[in-house]
């Protein structure tokens, strides 16, 4: 179904990081899982036409751990998913297999992927679109989701707009406890580059398990979006 074709795709690291280690990651941003999938089931009930809304099959590009193929499989969806780092994909697959349900993980490419009107819904949330850091890119993203759906079928794409004016970066902390496993995220970014339409941004995960401590540090740069260049952009696919 995919296949990996640019390195643009993927954060840069500084040694380990959030990407080579599901567990943690996964903890992160497991807390809004059931949120999100109650909207994307929201979303497709609303605006999805009569032929997607009778089978119910979805992709999601850059599926990271899982969390959302697992939860709609639950909750009856064929779920089908693809990353572009290997562990994600690792872990994707265990979790779908351990649960015994119905779904795939593959690796892939957000940016070039093969599935031809096979799906009804669609979906890439928590920014991850804004990893394409180029408009050739970004529109190859869409066209082939384009391609990937039926006629009728819904993409649910979610990621934060920037302000240039403003000229502020942004700062998000929380920790998630589970058993005996503490994990503190920071997220860091500093202000939207007008110019180069891009942001750095940089994760810490703080881990406490079994009694030790360890730190995963992850760089990367997003593309950024005001509301203009975002229209622009959906007009020109």
């Amino acid at each position: 179904m995919a296949r990996r074709t640019k390195a643009s795709s993927r954060p840069a690291e500084d040694g380990p990081g959030w990407y080579e280690s599901p567990r943690y990651y996964d903890a992160v941003f497991d807390v809004d899982t059931n949120v999100e999938a109650d909207f994307l089931e929201a979303v497709f009930e609303r605006h999805a036409g009569p032929g997607p809304r009778a089978r119910r099959r979805s992709l999601e590009p850059a599926c990271g751990s899982g969390r959302l193929l697992v939860e709609l499989a639950k909750r009856g969806w064929n779920a089908h998913g693809f990353d572009l780092e290997p562990e994600m994909v690792r872990y994707s697959r265990d979790r779908l297999r351990a649960a015994g349900l119905a779904g795939t993980a593959v690796r892939g490419d957000m940016a070039d992927f093969r599935a031809r009107g096979t799906f009804d819904l669609a979906h890439c949330l928590v920014s991850t679109f804004k990893y394409l850091l180029n408009e050739e890119d970004a529109r190859s993203h869409l066209a082939c989701v384009a391609r990937a759906l039926r006629p009728g079928g819904v993409y649910a794409l979610g990621f934060h707009l920037s302000d240039y004016a403003a000229g502020l970066g942004d700062r998000e902390s929380w920790t998630i406890r589970e058993g005996g496993l503490a994990v503190r995220c920071t997220i860091t970014s500093d202000a939207p580059d007008r110019r180069t339409r891009t942001e750095r941004v940089q994760s810490k995960l703080r881990v406490e398990e079994g009694g030790s401590r360890r730190a995963l540090v992850t760089n990367w740069r997003f593309r950024t979006y005001d509301a203009a260049q975002v229209q622009r952009l959906l007009r020109s696919v």
